[in-house]
């Protein structure tokens, strides 16, 4: 008798992940260098096959000594004919392909992981064996991607962010059901309501039986439908497995049965494309093709080795940057945050409650006439030096208008929403002490000519914002009981013009919060509010246990 399907991955007991997982890790490296290999050699293949199956009908292969049959090194394929040995190439090629197999098997065989009530737990290796073990108070976020050749195969990558360099756990691949809810059994363990259920029925007397469907419960789907079989918001679909890949192909990026249906913003194809033209990196393009063809022009072929390659590393980044903005989507879940984009290859993660250490609204001056911002943030576990995939996902609004400011603000900070939003706007286009925030003296125009004016604080609601930039404008705003560290700064000039600035430390990412410059006496008494006020809020913040919360206001 076939073993039960495993449905719940949340059990404690070590799984084992997709079959196809080798084949998609490192078989596709395989079949690139085989395709490589054929494609340089189909006239040989040719040639060999002729001659053993017509040889009246092709011409021989060149076995005269010093011919180019000879040639082991130019012609391998001809050596092995000329030299009667294409029993024993065959048997070697098989050989290869079974160790290949083996190996592949072996792979997935040893790749296990697990989750239990205190971490993600993921042994690997053959030869060399590793152990590594994320703990689920220090997830800072949950990304699933689906690459197009992964998607063929109903598969999808889970990669938790964890605080600390390097802590990225990846669990590759599993099925693209199955994905989706153990994501959501690993928010609902990390947010303690399993733990907070677990308590309640203790000091209720519960009985076992009680206590097991509680964390039965715990551990079921978010969407509560069976995992395995993923809701596309009732759509009507074609069965067999070619009718399954299609409606995964075809589904919403985010969930309806736990997400809203319709994204909180609308990301138009024109205004991805033009903010694309407009953006920085079109500006670098435009100068790497004129270099390069003035440097063809004049015959320094050096910039073939000095200046096309970065031009392509640009036009990849220029590429990706359209392509991952297509099929956005950014909505709220009981779980925090999910954004979700891409349209062949997609991705989407979802950002915890109190996961969030600065935010960052953003214009660069070519935007200014069409209103459009951009938003970054800070989480721990993803910084400014990491792989490109993983500094995409510190952008959370790629490009948008005023209207989908306040409504991303709103959803990356709940429980500040309300005293935050009416400062928003004097943070992005306000001057001097408009909309509630300070004013910065006119001898600061000594250190910053151009932007002295935009430049200002505001606290509301445990929450910094530090306005500034003219060139790009700017609008940081730091959750205080996520601060790490603040320090006042005064230089020589700083101290002659009684002068100082401050800055907020968090963890390391794109976003830098910053006063450039403020009066001095003022910079000093921000810093000891700042100092305090981040003390309490850190003391009294239970975001981190959102689950927990969220059971006691059901239970109210």
């Amino acid at each position: 008798m076939r073993p039960a399907r495993v449905t719940n991955l949340a059990d404690g007991e070590w799984h084992r992940l997709h079959p196809a997982s080798p084949l998609l890790r490192g078989g596709l490296v395989l079949i690139a260098v085989l395709g490589f290999i054929i494609a340089n050699l189909r006239e040989r293949l040719v040639d060999m096959f002729l001659v053993l199956f017509a040889p009246g009908a092709a011409p021989a292969f060149d076995t005269a000594p010093g011919d180019f049959g000879d040639d082991w090194a130019n012609d391998p394929l001809g050596g092995i004919v000329a030299n009667g040995l294409v029993g024993w190439a065959i048997a070697g090629v098989a050989v290869v392909v079974a160790a290949v197999v083996v190996g592949f098997w072996l792979s997935w065989r040893m790749h296990t992981f697990r989750i239990t009530h205190e971490a993600v737990e993921v042994r690997s290796g053959i030869l060399f064996r590793s152990h590594r073990s994320a703990r689920l108070d220090r997830i800072q976020g949950i990304n699933v991607t689906r690459p197009l050749f992964a998607r063929l195969f109903g598969t999808a990558k889970l990669e938790l962010s964890v605080a600390g360099q390097s802590a990225n756990v990846q669990l590759a691949y599993l099925g693209s059901a199955l994905a989706d809810a153990l994501r959501a059994d690993i928010l609902r363990l990390a947010s303690g309501a399993r733990a907070a259920k677990a308590a309640t029925a203790a000091a209720a007397g519960a009985s076992g039986a009680d206590a097991a469907s509680a964390t039965g419960s715990a551990a079921a789907p978010a969407d509560g439908a069976a995992p395995g079989a993923p809701a596309h918001g009732g759509r009507v679909h074609v069965p067999g497995v070619i009718g399954q890949r299609v409606d995964e192909f075809l589904a919403p990026e985010l969930d309806p049965t736990i997400a809203p249906p319709e994204s909180v913003v609308h990301l138009p194809l024109g205004r991805v494309i033009g903010s694309t033209v407009l953006g920085g990196s079109i500006i670098w393009l435009g100068v790497l093709v004129a270099v390069i063809a003035v440097g063809f022009g004049s015959g320094q072929w050096w910039v073939l080795f000095s200046f096309v390659p970065a031009l392509i590393g640009l036009v990849s980044y220029v590429w990706s940057r359209i392509t991952k903005s297509l099929r956005y989507s950014i909505a709220g879940t009981p779980d925090g945050v999910r954004i979700g984009h891409g349209l062949l290859s997609t991705g989407n993660q979802t950002i915890p409650p109190g996961r969030i250490h600065a935010i960052e609204v953003s214009q660069w001056i070519l935007w200014r006439p069409f209103g459009w911002w951009s938003i970054r943030i800070n989480v721990a576990g993803q910084s400014v030096s990491a792989s490109n995939d993983a500094a995409q996902r510190t952008l959370v609004l790629p490009v948008g208008t005023v209207a989908d400011v306040h409504r991303v603000l709103a959803l990356m900070l709940p429980d500040a929403a309300s005293a935050v939003d009416p400062l928003v706007e004097a943070g992005l286009t306000g001057r001097f002490d408009h909309g509630g925030f300070s004013r910065t003296p006119a001898r600061a125009a000594w250190l910053r000519p151009l932007s002295w004016r935009r430049i200002g604080w505001a606290l509301a609601d445990g929450v910094a914002l530090l306005r500034r930039g003219w060139l790009q404008r700017s609008l940081i705003l730091v959750p205080l009981a996520r601060m790490q560290s603040v320090a006042v700064d005064a230089g020589p000039i700083d101290r002659m013009l009684r002068l100082a600035s401050v800055r907020i430390h968090t963890v390391s990412g794109p976003v830098t919060a910053s006063l450039p410059v403020a009066e001095r006496d003022e910079a000093f008494a921000l810093f000891e509010r700042l100092a305090d006020e981040a003390v309490d809020r850190a003391v009294a913040d239970t975001s981190d246990r959102w689950g927990v919360r969220t059971e006691a206001a059901d239970a109210g």
